[in-house]
């Protein structure tokens, strides 16, 4: 039962109590000046009241007088809550399950070189066993260097979401050097993070290379998808 649900329940069952509660009080003083009425002779009253929603049942005598309250009530209140702590309220009871982000920390990397496209690193990304999770249709975030040199994007417009689940892969392809002339920092690592949200990337090694204007593609469900034309 949802909060505003069970707090109307509440005001409507404290509403009825006090209802309740007056008639109670009302039919007892009725009895009480009936029976300062007969006091001479003898006399007989017995007020029946009759109750739903109370559960219990009682008697009561005085004065000669007999008060009976019998009352049956149920109440039943069925809910039900994710005991895990995911997924969305939709409504009418039921939840969906929230998708999860990948970070960087949920990922196996692993990256290789290949001469196509005058040569790039392939970045091999697939979700640690256990995990499902999405990679987001954006760029991944690649940087080089102690200053932090960041990739720019190898395709005009970025890719879909991809799901990473068990031995599904998704590749995204690096060119380190894009000018024709013989300048750049050599290096022998790249660090790689989902987006430039994610606060802990990843160092990974990839051989001596020469930087200068990189650019990195989109993620891609198939390494051929994955070559960083320039």
């Amino acid at each position: 039962m949802s909060g505003n649900r069970r707090k109307a329940f509440l005001v409507s069952a404290a509403l009825m109590g006090g209802a309740m509660l007056m008639t109670a009080c009302q039919n007892a003083d009725a009895a009480t000046d009936a029976g300062a009425g007969a006091s001479q002779g003898s006399s007989s009253s017995s007020p029946v009241a009759t109750s739903t929603g109370g559960g219990g049942r009682g008697s009561d005598t005085s004065n000669n007088g007999t008060s009976t309250s019998t009352g049956t009530g149920t109440g039943t209140g069925m809910g039900s809550e994710d005991g895990a702590g995911s997924g969305v309220d939709t409504g009418g009871g039921k939840r969906e399950p929230v998708e999860q982000g990948c970070g960087a920390n949920d990922i196996s990397w692993s990256t290789r070189s290949e001469s196509q496209a005058g040569g790039y690193i392939l970045v091999v990304a697939k979700a640690k066993a256990g995990i499902t999770c999405y990679l987001p249709a954006a760029l991944p975030t690649v940087a080089f260097g102690s200053d932090g040199t960041q990739a720019g994007p190898a395709e005009q417009s970025v890719g879909e979401q991809i799901k990473l689940s068990g031995s599904t892969a998704a590749y995204a392809g690096v060119n380190p050097k894009t000018t024709g002339t013989d300048g750049g920092k050599e290096l022998d690592s790249i660090i790689v993070g989902i987006g430039d949200d994610d606060f802990d990337p990843v160092s990974l090694p990839v051989g001596t290379i020469t930087v200068d204007e990189p650019v990195v593609t989109n993620w891609h469900t198939a390494p051929a998808d994955a070559v960083p034309f320039s």
